[in-house]
């Protein structure tokens, strides 16, 4: 009795201990368990289908820990106990893809008849699977301009079941202001959804501010390196429910080579991602004042529209940004991408190399971004010196007239 009163103590001293920890102490301590695995620091790679009970009753009433490969394995669990542990949910699952990710939140939660309300910032692949795909079941959708949140009662339907968020979108960078709107919906008991990639779990803990259910594409910043596909949905409350159940049925697990790399990333996440921020600013403040650039659209900067309510809500966020050349030449402006040597053209971000692509944001309720179409361009910072990222940008800005 002694003894198992001490066993019970000392994991509830453990958590205590847990739940005081700073996010850059959880995030390298989380999930681990060198303990199971003959005292190796990271969790090994399990590969595998078939797990084996101890007895047919152990079978039968499936009471393992593990019952099949595509339901989880320890390599899994380790990461999503640290994601979990990260943005403080009830439960993760990790999926494929980011795409993954977010057709296993949507699924959990909506049905035939339903409505779901997306703001037109959100991931373009998002609109796809809700407009081409969710509506063969008959789920219908419309979208709200990202700058009439305030308003968005009079865009519910009587049959609104779900809200999805980016805040801020990964193109056009608008903030929302989350805890209105989770309050807006928990008063019409709507479920709410947010692709929470640009600020990880690290910077932006969604459901602090009234979120049910958060989606990441784990491929960009958990992994770091850009040479994994990863997904992850985290959920609390009956969200998570719903998300664990729908997993069990679809089973849309990433493969376990990916985790492996996933979970090694997130250790240094916050490392990465603290030194690409302070570069990112940087990097913004010379576009912003450099007279060959409109606008620069990045709610760190002090007067981007979104700054006040990303200083209250974040912590941190992304190096990733969005700025618009004074020059409308589509010609001048693809010279200024091709010519930058230490930038890549490519879609993804969050990785350790800096990116860089034009963008024509895909919108149905915002026209502003039109008059804009071949001048837009999207920037991800990687682990470069800033300073050379900087001469390199100087040099091409050559290339574009004002």
């Amino acid at each position: 009795m002694l003894c198992s009163n001490f066993v019970l103590l000392s994991s509830i001293m453990k958590m205590m201990k847990k739940n005081k920890y700073k996010d850059a102490t959880k995030i390298t301590h989380s999930g681990r368990k060198p303990e199971d695995h003959y005292g190796f620091v990271n969790t090994p790679i399990y590969r595998g289908s078939t797990v084996l009970s101890n007895t047919a009753k152990e079978f039968k009433n499936k009471t393992g820990k593990y019952q099949y490969g595509s339901l989880g394995t320890p390599s899994s669990e380790s990461l999503e106990n640290n994601i979990k542990d990260l943005e403080q949910a009830d439960g993760c699952k990790l999926t494929s893809s980011g795409r993954s990710a977010i057709l296993l939140a949507l699924l959990s939660v909506l049905k035939k008849d339903d409505h779901i309300l997306l703001s037109d910032n959100v991931y373009y692949p998002t609109k796809k699977i809700v407009d081409s795909f969710l509506s063969k079941m008959g789920i219908s959708s419309s979208y709200f301009p990202p700058d009439k949140a305030m308003n968005i009662e009079k865009y519910l339907l009587k049959n609104t079941k779900v809200i999805f968020l980016e805040s801020p979108g990964s193109l056009t960078f608008e903030v929302l202001d989350i805890p209105y709107i989770a309050k807006i919906a928990k008063k019409n008991k709507i479920t709410t959804i947010i692709d929470n990639t640009w600020a990880t779990p690290l910077y932006f803990k969604p459901y602090n501010h009234g979120i049910d259910i958060s989606i990441h594409a784990a491929t960009k910043y958990i992994v770091g390196h850009s040479d994994a596909m990863l997904g992850a949905v985290t959920a609390i409350g009956k969200s998570w429910v719903l998300v664990k159940n729908t997993y069990d049925i679809l089973r849309l697990n990433a493969g376990t080579d990916d985790i492996y790399l996933g979970d090694r990333g997130i250790k240094t996440m916050k490392v990465r991602m603290d030194y690409q921020l302070e570069s990112a600013i940087e990097i913004a403040k010379y576009l912003s004042k450099n007279n060959k650039i409109h606008k620069v659209l990045y709610p760190p900067l002090e007067h981007d529209d979104g700054h006040n309510i990303w200083k209250r809500d974040f912590t941190g966020g992304a190096s990733l940004f969005t700025f618009i050349t004074k020059d409308q030449t589509n010609n001048s402006v693809e010279a200024f991408i091709d010519n930058l040597d230490l930038f890549g053209i490519g879609a993804s971000w969050g990785g350790y190399e800096s990116l860089v692509m034009p963008i024509n944001p895909p919108r149905s309720k915002t026209n502003k971004w039109k008059k804009y179409e071949n001048s837009i361009i999207r920037m991800y910072v990687g682990l470069e010196d800033t300073s050379d990222l900087i001469k390199d940008i100087e040099l091409n800005l050559k290339l574009l007239s004002i």
